[in-house]
């Protein structure tokens, strides 16, 4: 037999340490409701335990009078029966395994990983109802009881620090009435700290109310945020910027399907990617491809964190900045029907985590015979073009260089550009040719001139010029009327000197033993990290600076 799965497995440890070390445990409490502790007591104190009044009033004998105690079971105690109790135990038996064969028994408090002990199958336990009285018949149609068909479970999510209080005693109870364990998998994930890490506490005033987190940002930001920065077991430092942003990703999305209806764009029709033959649709659809597996890995790998990171990114950077970017003013029937495909693939990815804008989506993309909720998980059945992917990673990556530049440079984004292609001997120059529209569009180029092979290529005549090398060309672009070169290299020499004198002034810091060995050790490390900072950004103003000439 295999024992429970805890993840993250440091925990496991901490779980045998309370199992084999365990200490008399207080089962009653005074509260109101629960269930009422079986025992009775006379006049003269003497306590007797049952089933029921009937059997205590024996043990006692006739004409004792017995008063039952007022006391409730320990929350964590009864809340043990959760996992069976819950699906109608002990009235509905389980049934027997398939086949014939004892269900194997995942033993957490004695397996075969490493805790020693022997593996023996559990048998089916014996009717609740008694010897010889008949088992339940199950439901007309054939179908399983809730309590077989749910019990074991697959996973538990717990907070760890009820992993003995509650998860522990599911498990003890579990064994013992059910003859095995509750589910197969238990998660333990962090606690939700304030932004600073500490502990939250309403008498130090830094609890946070989710509802006004809701109120204000709404709900699925709030679980984006949740799921984002779960990191198996890690506490969650809950930063309201964090909330803010993903308002602002639910934000993106709903104004990405704006312009999808304002394009004729609608809902899909199939499950399937639909065929393409433009570039930019083979890619798009190779990285809905790409997106998916990664997904299905982090749900894998039970990595809540990679699974938000995956889709987060695909949607916002891939999808809404550059595929809808690419496609802008070139929306024909083929594109259509990808386009709408891709932001259905999206909206059932990000449902789990997102299930209220991304419902209200669904409905308004277009006709749908289920709501999101029942909508089948991604089956592409496609593969990832490769070439089409080369091209569209080529273009992306010269237009991020480009506005990259024209930060540097202090060029505004309104200004249109003349820029000149010098392409190295092996390049594909078919490739500019196929992309030319939308790196100009994307990159705010008025003309763009291929060097060596255009005869009407003009020559460049204009001084004021700055060369971006990107991905096996040259990109040389003009700055007439866009800047004043000459204050342009002064603004960022004296950048440089600023930086350089930030840069050395915490190099002297850091090299300076006194201060290594006697800070606090977040302090050296926050010197380290600024020194990094203002090392690599005096590094890119002085690339940007050679530039110039």
């Amino acid at each position: 037999t295999g024992a429970i799965k805890v993840v993250p497995q440091t925990w496991e440890k901490t779980y045998f340490n309370w199992m084999e070390n365990i200490q008399p445990w207080c089962v009653s409490r005074q509260l109101w409701w629960g269930h009422q502790i079986p025992a009775w007591f006379d006049a003269e104190g003497r306590i007797y335990v049952a089933e029921n009044e009937a059997e205590a009033q024996a043990l006692a004998g006739n004409g004792v009078d017995l008063t039952r105690d007022s006391d409730v079971l320990d929350t964590w105690f009864s809340s043990a029966l959760w996992p069976f109790g819950t699906l109608g135990w002990p009235e509905a038996q389980p049934s027997p395994p398939s086949g014939g064969e004892g269900r194997q028994t995942p033993d957490l408090i004695r397996g075969q990983t490493g805790r020693g002990g022997s593996a023996v199958a559990s048998q089916t336990p014996p009717s609740p109802f008694g010897a010889g009285a008949p088992r339940p018949s199950p439901p007309v149609g054939g179908e399983r009881v809730l309590l077989s068909r749910h019990y074991p479970n697959d996973i538990l999510i717990s907070g760890f620090d009820i992993l003995f209080f509650w998860d522990a005693r599911m498990i003890m109870q579990g064994l013992h009435f059910m003859k095995e364990v509750p589910w197969k998998i238990l998660y333990l994930h962090g606690l939700v700290r304030a932004a600073d890490g500490s502990k939250m506490s309403k008498s130090k005033g830094n609890t946070v109310d989710p509802l006004g987190l809701i109120d204000q940002y709404g709900a699925d930001a709030l679980r984006f945020t949740l799921t984002a920065m779960e990191s198996q077991g890690r506490d969650i430092k809950l930063d309201e910027k964090r909330v803010e942003g993903y308002r602002n990703f639910a934000t993106k999305l709903w104004n990405a399907a704006r312009f999808c209806q304002s394009n004729g764009i609608g809902a899909s029709t199939t499950l399937a990617a639909p065929k393409a033959e433009l570039a930019v649709n083979r890619w798009i659809i190779g990285e809905v491809v790409e997106t998916l597996a990664k997904l299905d890995k982090a749900i894998t790998d039970l990595r809540f964190d990679a699974m938000a990171d995956a889709i987060y990114h695909f949607a916002w950077g891939t999808f809404c900045d550059q595929y809808l970017e690419d496609i802008k003013g070139k929306v024909d029937e083929e594109t259509k029907y990808t386009a709408g495909w891709v932001l259905d693939q999206i909206l059932v990815m990000l449902h789990p985590f997102m299930p209220f804008i991304t419902e209200e989506l669904w409905h308004a993309m277009g006709e749908r015979i289920c709501d999101l909720t029942l909508a089948r998980w991604p089956e592409p059945q496609a593969d990832i073009d490769t070439k089409a992917t080369a091209q569209l990673e080529w273009l992306n990556s010269t237009v991020n260089a480009c506005w990259s530049a024209r930060g540097e440079m202090g060029i505004p984004p309104s200004a249109m550009l003349d820029v000149w292609v010098n392409p190295e001997p092996e390049f594909d120059i078919e490739l500019i040719a196929a992309h030319a529209d939308i790196l100009k569009r994307r990159a705010r180029i008025s003309n763009l001139h291929l060097l060596g092979h255009d005869p009407d290529c003009p020559p460049i005549t204009d001084a004021l010029t700055f060369a971006i090398g990107v991905g096996g060309v040259t990109l040389i672009v003009s700055t007439e009327g866009a800047i004043d070169l000459e204050a342009e290299r002064t603004r960022i020499t004296k950048a440089i000197e600023a930086i350089s004198k930030e840069r050395d002034s915490l190099a002297s810091r850091l090299q300076n033993p006194a201060f290594v060995e006697k800070a606090k050790p977040e302090a050296v490390e926050k010197a380290r990290a600024d020194h990094a900072e203002k090392a690599a950004e005096a590094e890119r103003l002085s690339a940007a600076l050679a530039r110039l000439g």
